[in-house]
């Protein structure tokens, strides 16, 4: 696996997955939305620590700055 999420897009997945998991934590959203937030908030933490995301590869997006040699 090549990377493909740049280190801010890593912060603002991190900053936005503690978000959610708050959010479901507190009980301030609640039901099957808390569900989903909290499964997207486990999915953008997985992969900012990974630094691959599969849907960037089928859409052909690239964060992560090029080194240049």
């Amino acid at each position: 696996m090549k990377t493909n999420v740049g280190t801010a897009d890593r912060m603002i997945r991190i900053v936005l997955a503690v978000i959610f998991a708050a959010l479901y934590f507190t009980e301030t959203i609640t039901g099957t939305l808390g569900y989903v937030l909290l499964a997207l908030g486990a999915v953008f933490a997985i992969t900012s620590m990974v630094g691959f995301c599969p849907l960037y590869a089928i859409v052909g997006l690239n964060t992560c700055p090029t080194k240049k040699v």
